[in-house]
């Protein structure tokens, strides 16, 4: 009997004690935490702020689809703006393209910055340049000029090929096919220079 007694008034006593424990806890993080600074500045420069407010940006852009010709097409980037509010021309940075044609041809495209001209059908890669094509061919060069809409890629300046026959050396590239039926062909010109390396 004594033993029940004790039971029952040692619940009755956890019954009061928890809940105060509980409250005495909350009590404690209310008074140990600090203060909110409100005024503390937003960490943009002024220039950041209103070249935001300007260019409508979007982050970590990614998009694919295919060309009237059958052609795969796939884009992504670090970030895309659309300047000065002009729908349909965008500056990407950081972007990577990727290209496969219907006849099994792949393109890889890496580029610091790519001017985008939905309208006009033209992108513009700039800055380290580089494309590496599914038939074992490394280019690099500053600038390369190509149609979004089709297979069309030109480089204005010079370009430095590493492939299966050697390096070559070569002022203008072009790589077009005329359709899906034709096979894709890459043409340089300008100086050509190839030092070919026997397997």
């Amino acid at each position: 009997m004594i033993a029940r007694d004790r039971h029952s008034r040692t619940i009755a006593l956890l019954k009061v004690a928890f809940p105060l424990s509980a409250l005495a806890l909350l009590s404690t993080l209310f008074l140990l935490s600090r203060a909110m600074e409100t005024e503390t500045a937003i960490p943009f420069a002024d220039k950041e702020i209103q070249d935001r407010l300007r260019d409508q940006q979007i982050t970590g852009p990614f998009f694919s689809g295919s060309t009237p010709d059958g052609d795969k097409i796939s884009f992504s980037a670090q970030k895309l703006i659309t300047l000065n509010g002009r729908v349909g021309t965008n500056r990407a940075e950081d972007a990577t393209a990727s290209l496969e044609t219907a006849r099994g041809a792949k393109f890889e495209l890496k580029a610091n910055v790519v001017e985008l001209d939905i309208a006009g059908d033209t992108a513009a890669l700039t800055g380290d340049v580089s494309m590496v094509t599914s038939t074992g061919y490394h280019i690099n060069t500053a600038q390369l000029d190509a149609l979004v809409s089709r297979l069309d890629i030109t480089a204005p300046q010079e370009v430095y090929v590493d492939g299966p026959l050697g390096t070559l050396t070569a002022g203008k590239m072009h790589v077009f096919s005329s359709n899906q039926r034709e096979a894709t062909q890459m043409i340089f010109s300008g100086g050509v220079k190839l030092v070919y390396v026997p397997n």
